[in-house]
């Protein structure tokens, strides 16, 4: 494989491994992922064990009453998988407007959306699994019984929401928070011990009912008395008709490669509209500031018109098929110059986010993601059960004549995405980069370090990363060299240079030889990120 070696040095080493792998942002994740493969399940079981873990030991980021969607390469075909929830059938822009609300709020029991993450891991336990899900939820279970010891990154982050939070949360719906996630009046420390009895007690009940007892049973009427009681819009019905959709993936060619992505609602798209952009400018070269600054305007112009559209894809206003054509790449990179624009786009929020990449040696793949949204998502958890409720709908528009208008059973707009690479019809591997708005800018970024640049996966990952925020803004990491920086600057971009390492994402990404099937794996040097490999 072609970027197996480059001159760029990773801050970590490249992973190889021949019988399994799974990458993600937790150490004690990974694990679960890994000890499910040995104990005979495949990729997916892995991923799944995964995903639950991370609940557990990143909830930071992540939670049951989160979103997910996933890209699994099974017998040498891609699925994709939708696990977004709508918004309550109660709920309608003008009767949040009605109650005094200009946009849609951050926190509280009004953005809850349903959650989709138990459906997720149903729906691919039972399509492509090789144990039961009861199975797979095992090490997660066992995580929150016992309890587990704060890494640095999740330490840090747990803290800055405290510290919020306990200025901002002071009503009654959000004590459950404080004592699942700070039982003793603080939050717990790095290397500290912490565990969540509740949290193990839901995961179990949706290991036994393969998650029906979070849509229909008795997890479904604590969700549903709580947010009765405290004026929420979800309710037992809304969980009860909910189901994930298999979904088409969508992809585009990128020099000979092909880049796959989950179609709308979710944001995918506009890492694909960049790279196709982008290929219609001048060939990319190596540290190049005229390169970088294309890079940046492809980026503008695809998230500019994604805000602008994308939503359920029968509310477009224009297809995916045409913002992905030869015809739109050509019209849109006709308009870059060679000085910053300034698109006037929508102002970006950050966001929180797991993503993991599993595989095992019979050549199954999964890229598989899901997010409470913002951090801890909404602030709402369900006594006693360590569910915490995303705020997915704080994205919508309460504007009527925005494609993304708040409705009742719509689906938003989404952030989280999962990526996957394939050439000539086989399957390279699952990559992904967490981080609310800086999803689609990760995703061109790496596919970009990986097909232009040839950089191996943990190279890839490594890679000083720049992220566009609005107009002429960017910010740029530390360690982004400070002779781009200023060629930027002439160029009329405003550059930022920022040390919030959690804003440029955090990624990961398997990548298999075609010839000997040998699995290379990259982590993040961001986070906690780990690779378990057997």
């Amino acid at each position: 494989m072609d970027f197996l070696n480059h001159p760029f040095q990773s801050k970590r080493h490249t992973v190889f491994a021949k019988k399994g792998m799974v990458a993600t942002s937790q150490p004690l994740a990974a694990q679960a992922g890994l000890e499910i493969l040995q104990k005979g399940g495949n990729a997916i079981d892995a991923a799944i064990a995964t995903a639950a873990a991370l609940t557990v030991v990143e909830p930071t980021s992540n939670g049951i009453g989160g979103d997910a969607f996933a890209l699994v390469w099974v017998k040498d075909q891609l699925h994709g998988l939708n696990a977004s929830g709508p918004a309550p059938e109660s709920i309608s822009a003008q009767a949040v407007k009605d109650l005094g609300f200009e946009k849609m709020p951050v926190h509280g029991t009004i953005p809850v959306t349903v959650p989709g993450v138990p459906s997720a891991w149903a729906a691919l336990s039972e399509r492509f699994g090789r144990l039961s899900l009861a199975e797979a939820l095992k090490p997660a279970i066992r995580y929150a019984e016992e309890g587990y010891p704060l890494t640095p990154i999740l330490g840090k982050f747990w803290k800055k929401a405290y510290e919020k939070f306990k200025q901002d949360f002071t009503t009654e719906e959000y004590q459950a928070w404080f004592d699942t996630f700070a039982p003793d009046g603080r939050a717990p420390e790095i290397g500290e011990v912490w565990k969540s009895p509740g949290h193990a007690s839901t995961l179990k009940s949706i290991g036994e009912t393969n998650a029906r007892s979070f849509y229909e049973g008795e997890l479904a009427d604590q969700i549903d008395s709580f947010m009765k009681k405290h004026k929420g819009y979800l309710t037992k019905n809304d969980l009860s008709k909910y189901q994930p959709e298999w979904v088409t993936p969508i992809s585009t060619n990128y020099k000979g490669y092909d880049v796959w992505e989950i179609p709308p609602n979710g944001q995918g798209m506009v890492a694909l509209m960049a790279l196709n952009v982008f290929e219609k400018m001048s060939k990319p070269a190596w540290q190049s500031a005229e390169t970088l600054h294309e890079q940046i305007e492809s980026m503008k112009l695809a998230f500019t018109d994604g805000q602008a559209f994308i939503t359920e894809p029968d509310e477009m206003p224009i297809s995916a098929e045409e913002l992905l054509s030869e015809a739109y790449a050509a019209k849109r990179s006709g308009v870059i110059t060679d000085m910053a624009s300034d698109p006037q786009p929508y102002e970006l929020p950050k966001g929180g986010t797991v993503y993991l990449a599993a595989a095992d040696e019979e050549g199954n793949m999964i890229s598989y993601i899901q997010s409470n949204y913002m951090g801890f998502g909404s602030g709402i958890v369900i006594p006693g059960t360590g569910i915490g409720l995303q705020n997915r709908g704080h994205d919508f528009s309460l504007d009527e004549s925005h494609p993304n208008v708040l409705k009742p059973g719509k689906r938003t707009y989404h952030t989280i995405i999962p990526g996957f690479l394939t050439k000539d019809g086989q399957a390279v591997g699952p990559f992904g980069v967490m981080g609310g708005y800086m999803q689609p800018q990760g995703h061109f970024q790496v596919v970009t370090n990986t097909v232009d640049y040839l950089l191996n996966p943990q190279a890839a990952l490594d890679m000083p990363r720049w992220q566009w925020m609005k107009g002429k803004s960017v910010h740029v990491e530390p360690e982004f060299p400070n002779y781009l920086v200023q060629a930027l600057v002439r160029k009329g971009h405003d550059i930022h240079v920022t040390a919030d390492g959690g804003s440029f994402g955090r990624g990961q990404i398997i990548w298999r030889n075609p010839d000997s099937g040998v699995l290379i794996g990259g982590t993040e040097s961001r986070t906690d990120g780990a690779i378990a490999a057997w």
